[in-house]
């Protein structure tokens, strides 16, 4: 299913001119606008000349043919000619077919990239957006008091689920399966979203840092970006919570690249995604992962690369990969179903992909990890996973998600910690 906004029928006029875009690109984006920035750079939005929602198992096909459609008739000037200028979308996914997925076509975008700068405005029939000022916002409130509540499920049953999970895999029914737990956010004020991107941003630069129509976070792991046919995956799994301390987090992160745990764990992940691409093109996929350090916890990483040679989008590379090991488990199917089951709850768009596709095709997807979904002014769901294998014991799974829970927790709280 998919539901355009208005004016079916009016061309798409777009016009992308170079603009100096100095200071944080954050600081630019009125309330609720559309966010996507790494170290720096990205593309920050806002406004809405198109929607298309959707549903289903088709959902990302689907998607993509909706753009091309869009962009068949559309007036198009771009004078910048980079990734991301001229006509841009921006969608999230849900982790499964059920619940609405969404692509945006905002009115304003504000773009930075290696140094180049650009502004893009977007408009169909007589709609025409407002002029593009680089006018820095206000600092946005704080959402003051924050209390948090369980969400599914109890401590005590998701452990029980994890104790049902490795039981599944010991009997030999799947390799390994991804459960994830949620937590409420309840705030004494609305949430202004600028104030945990802010957070963000600032504490976790080399995430990308997201907002898409209600859904917000610093994910580390990119699903697919795709520039001018060269496809780039980075796959984490295996982690470890870090302790704050420099030296024991040197050993801890050594322990983390000899365990055999970890490792499995992390083969399945990145088998599953070389797995999906190997059918585009060629692929590198290095032989063993390296340790990926983030202010909280630490991950094995792999960067799979290769060139797609069939022409294929961003959002279509995106249909054959999700949802990946990382996310569900081995094999897919059965993983698919064993959370189902056990997890008690609908994932909604947690874990699914979130980013960008552009009028080439290229664009950047990463999935939604370490992120919230708003449920009202003054609520939020937070997400957290685990990948559950062999070795999987339900003390360490439980300290693990409460270490993927701290970036969005601390966020609210407007705190800055190191674990």
């Amino acid at each position: 299913m998919s539901v355009p906004l208005e004016a079916p029928d009016a061309p798409l006029v777009v016009r992308s001119r170079a603009a100096e875009v100095a200071g944080r690109l954050l600081d630019l984006v009125p309330a609720d606008g559309t966010v996507w920035l790494r170290r720096g750079d990205g593309m920050v939005a806002w406004g809405e000349v198109a929607r298309i929602e959707l549903t289903g198992p088709d959902r990302f096909t689907t998607a993509a043919q909706q753009w091309r459609s869009l962009l068949r008739t559309a007036v198009v000037r771009d004078e910048v000619s980079v990734a991301g200028s001229g006509p841009v979308a921006f969608g999230s996914f849900t982790f499964d077919e059920s619940g609405t997925s969404v692509l945006v076509v905002p009115e304003v975008v504000v773009g930075r990239r290696g140094g180049v700068g650009w502004v893009t405005t977007m408009s169909r029939g007589d709609r025409v957006p407002t002029a593009a000022h680089l006018v820095h916002q206000p600092v946005p409130p704080s959402p003051g008091r924050v209390s948090l509540h369980q969400g599914a499920m109890s401590e005590e049953d998701w452990s029980d689920a994890v104790v049902s999970a490795v039981d599944r895999i010991a009997a030999g029914d799947l390799d390994k399966v991804v459960l994830a737990r949620d937590l409420l956010a309840r705030t004494e004020h609305p949430v202004d979203v600028r104030w945990p991107l802010r957070h963000f941003d600032e504490v976790y630069p080399g995430c990308w840092t997201f907002h898409v129509d209600g859904l917000l976070g610093a994910t580390p792991e990119m699903l697919v970006r795709l520039e001018k046919g060269l496809a780039t995956s980075r796959v984490l799994a295996g982690t470890i919570r870090r302790t704050g301390d420099d030296e024991h987090d040197l050993a801890l992160a050594a322990s983390l690249a000899r365990s055999s745990k970890d490792l499995e764990e992390h083969e399945f992940a990145v088998r599953s995604v070389a797995d999906a691409l190997s059918s585009h093109g060629t692929l590198n996929v290095p032989e063993t992962p390296f340790v990926l350090h983030l202010p909280n916890v630490m991950h094995l990483a792999t960067d799979v690369t290769g060139v797609v040679h069939d022409g294929r989008s961003a959002l279509e590379l995106v249909a054959d990969l999700h949802p990946s090991a990382a996310v569900c488990g081995t094999p897919t199917t059965v993983a698919r179903d064993v959370i189902a089951e056990l997890e008690r709850m609908d994932r909604g768009r947690y874990a699914g992909p979130v980013g960008w596709v552009d009028a080439s095709g290229d664009g950047e997807w990463a999935i939604a990890l370490r992120c919230a979904e708003r449920r009202g002014d003054r609520e939020l769901r937070l997400f957290a996973g685990c990948g559950i294998v062999a070795g999987s014991t339900p003390v360490e799974e439980l300290a693990e998600a409460d270490a993927k829970l701290t970036p969005v927790r601390d966020a609210l709280y407007g705190r800055r910690t190191s674990v």
